[in-house]
């Protein structure tokens, strides 16, 4: 039995595919695209696409799915229906949960519980240190062998150049990326929201835009040194996109970045009081830095989008910006806010959407999906482009409310996603 999507506007990046065809799915890979399709059996599903876009599921390689030890945040299950609901058919999990993932033994709780549970494809991140603690490398090689697809420190830096060093001269040597966080938490203090203005209207503490500029500008010459691949984690100032600017115009490989939609969209003057949804880390910058943002997004300097994913429950996110944690949630709001914010208002194409959220990830993770070509993974996702809505976070599948974005009227609904050849989600077919 397989999946005949029908008359859909197919988009891929990696083929310049943007015509009307059909797509014929079985055992799990793309079988045929094409035109003129038929039929293969009686039993197929067969979907009319008929006016929506038919693209390659997101990858999405920052995401906090809270397991182990903090699901009453989230888990494998809710934050994979919540992936599944925006789109996203493969997600990259953090490690810093509790315990933390540092070892085999703990990665590998994470990939079998992925296996019984998930909507979508889980891989799962390393810490780079015992505990996240910066002190002692873990055991890099050993969650190599257990499936590790990355390592990273994320929520903090690794301050110890020197430990930061030996880390990325082991991941170096099992070829696994960094996603790399980088925050200098001495310059970040106690801050809450950006370092301007609006920390002064609302008497609330700052963070500096050196504080990920001085990080940044440091590991990318470690990462030199050491021959390891980084990864730059929600990218947020002028500085470090005018940064990864330079190193695309010298030709400089082996380092790349993502930005997350917030950073593309808000800024510290849509920070209405002091209102913890609007509290990530890094903090919303500046009307110049999401310019300089969205044009090192545009000319592929930040060649990926990623949501940082990031659910807390209601009593973290109640009173004070100053108390209270860090982070949004984003996985189930991601595409609408792209496409809305920056596709019709023509700072990206629809196929450098797809590049920035489904091809170029998946090859950054040395992953076969985020393309639509036959013999791939069958992970695809329709989206209906005049469909509009108010996103509403009571409807939420994850567990997380924590958004700023409540009430946002939007345009483009994903109305079906398909994961390894199954129909993960229909939005005709949702009860809640």
């Amino acid at each position: 039995m397989g999946i005949l999507i029908k008359n859909g506007r197919v988009i891929d990046a990696e083929t310049k595919t943007d015509r009307i065809m059909d797509i014929y799915v079985k055992d799990g890979v793309i079988s045929s695209i094409r035109e003129n399709i038929e039929q293969q059996n009686r039993q197929d599903t067969v979907i009319d696409a008929e006016g929506l876009l038919v693209m390659p599921g997101f990858v999405d390689m920052h995401v906090h799915l809270r397991d182990p030890g903090q699901t009453e945040k989230e888990d494998i299950e809710t934050g994979t229906k919540a992936a599944a609901r925006g789109g996203v058919t493969t997600v990259v999990a953090m490690p810093n949960t509790s315990p933390t993932v540092d070892s085999p033994d703990r990665l590998a709780y994470v990939i079998h519980k992925a296996e019984q549970v998930a909507s979508v494809h889980v891989y799962q991140a390393g810490a780079m240190t015992v505990g996240e603690k910066g002190k002692q490398v873990s055991d890099i090689s050993g969650m190599a062998a257990a499936g590790a697809i990355a390592l990273s420190e994320d929520g903090k830096s690794v301050m110890d150049a020197s430990v930061l060093r030996q880390a990325m001269l082991a991941a170096a040597k099992e070829n696994l990326l960094i996603l790399d966080h980088c925050e200098d938490i001495s310059i970040r203090g106690d801050g809450c929201m950006n370092d301007d203005a609006n920390a002064e209207r609302l008497n609330l503490p700052g963070i500096p835009n050196a504080t990920e500029d001085t990080i940044s500008a440091r590991d990318i010459m470690l990462a030199k040194d050491t021959g390891a691949r980084i990864h730059l984690c929600h990218v947020s100032t002028e500085g470090c996109a005018r940064l990864l600017q330079m190193l695309k115009r010298e030709g400089i490989t082996g380092v790349t970045a993502e930005v997350c939609p917030h950073h593309l969209i808000l800024t510290s003057d849509d920070i209405p009081r002091d209102a913890p949804d609007y509290k990530m880390n890094p903090p919303l910058r500046t009307p110049a830095d999401v310019k300089a943002l969205r044009e090192a997004l545009a000319d592929g300097s930040i060649p990926v989008i990623s949501t940082d994913h990031a659910p807390h429950t209601r009593k973290d996110k109640a009173g004070s910006m100053r108390n209270a944690a860090f982070g949004i949630v984003g996985l189930e709001t991601s595409f609408s806010l792209i496409y809305t914010e920056l596709v019709l208002t023509g700072v990206l194409t629809l196929t450098q959407l797809v590049e920035r959220m489904s091809r170029n990830p998946a090859r950054i993770l040395g992953l076969s999906c985020g393309v639509l070509k036959e013999g791939r993974p069958a992970d695809i996702v329709i989206v209906d482009p005049e469909a509009e809505y108010t996103i509403d976070r009571n409807s939420f599948a994850s567990k997380g409310r924590n958004t700023p974005f409540h009430g946002r009227k939007v345009k483009g609904r994903v109305v079906r996603t398909i994961c390894g050849g199954k129909e993960v989600y229909s939005y005709d077919k949702q009860t809640d």
